[in-house]
């Protein structure tokens, strides 16, 4: 990586400003479409999802453990648990696959 950082932290701070500040000129007035506010509804979700899943099966030492803290933390979930006992139980679930499994 050659050349002067503080370029790339300038091109790194205008790409990001460009993003965020981009939908507030351009788009001035209220969107009235309910597909599109439906899917900018879900928007952060997704993204959400897209950088928590793929982290999930690679934070334990086995694929098969993680699955079953995240098979754990779906039925929690599904069963309308806390956010507490939802991460405990996926924790334990966790740690019981790996005893098993190694």
């Amino acid at each position: 990586m050659k050349g002067n950082v503080y370029i790339y932290i300038l091109v790194m701070a205008l790409v990001t400003y460009i993003i965020r500040a981009l939908p507030l000129t351009v788009i001035r007035k209220e969107i009235k479409s309910p597909f599109i506010k439906s899917f900018l509804y879900y928007v952060p979700y997704v993204t959400l999802s897209a950088m928590t899943v793929p982290a999930i099966f690679t934070a334990t030492r086995s694929v098969y453990s993680a699955a079953a803290g995240f098979i754990a933390a779906l039925v929690l979930a599904f069963l309308r648990k806390g956010l507490l006992t939802v991460a405990a139980g996926a924790c334990l679930a966790v740690f019981i696959a790996e005893l098993f499994l190694i």
